[in-house]
């Protein structure tokens, strides 16, 4: 059954670009480069982190296309 992005990994991941997001706009409010790159680099993070959290179990199992009814 495919859980549609809602595990952990998943939900993980977005809460850290999310808050990457967050922060570089504040860095771009408050003209402060060094914040908004801090926010830019939180995206890459957040991919690191999501894909090894789904590589420890806490994604959702892959889906092949033989499973689909």
């Amino acid at each position: 059954m495919a859980h549609h992005g809602n595990t952990p990994a998943a939900w993980t991941g977005v809460l850290i670009i999310l808050v990457g997001f967050v922060v570089g706009g504040m860095g771009l409010i408050l003209d402060n480069w060094v914040v908004f790159w801090i926010g830019v680099v939180l995206w890459p993070i957040a991919l690191i982190v999501g894909s090894v959290m789904a590589r420890m179990g806490m994604g959702s199992d892959p889906v092949h296309s033989s499973d689909h009814r």
